[in-house]
């Protein structure tokens, strides 16, 4: 495939998942989040902008490692996995800040913690690097599952 059409296809797969971050756009925390029973160990705000972006980062590469074993028409189950686990991600900010369901969202975030497991195995089939660069965004979600949870039952 020539150079040209590779780079087209990672900038379209970095900005899709960028694209996820643009759900905070339409979300207000407010003094919402600030009310609620929160646990000692949740990290700082300031945090979950740049590791997002890491994340974010990582996963285009990713998806862009796997799309290039052959595109959609080889990829389809783990790039269909992929933008799967993609949606869920794309809810959780507004269900959890938006609508505060906080219970919704941690269905939300357990789905999207099995969906990406998923994504993890069927990449790391397809390109070690892929699956290993997706490592550090289960290990994240796993925390935000956990911090969800908490909050949820802090917050009755």
């Amino acid at each position: 495939m020539p150079a040209g059409h590779q780079a087209i296809a990672l900038v379209g797969w970095l900005g899709l998942c960028l694209g996820a971050s643009g759900t905070a756009v339409f979300v207000s925390t407010g003094d919402w989040f600030a009310s609620l029973h929160q646990p000692a160990w949740n990290p700082p705000a300031w945090i979950f902008g740049p590791v997002w972006t890491l994340l974010y980062l990582m996963m285009g590469v990713a998806a862009w490692l796997v799309w290039r074993e052959g595109g959609w028409k080889s990829q389809t189950w783990p790039l269909g996995l992929f933008l799967l686990q993609w949606l869920f991600n794309v809810l959780w900010t507004p269900l959890f800040f938006g609508a505060h369901r906080v219970g919704i969202a941690f269905a939300d975030v357990v789905m999207l913690w099995l969906v990406l497991a998923a994504t993890v195995v069927c990449f790391y089939r397809v390109s070690q690097r892929a699956g290993i660069l997706l490592i550090p965004y289960l290990a994240w979600v796993s925390f935000a599952a956990v911090l969800n949870f908490t909050i949820w039952h802090l917050n009755p």
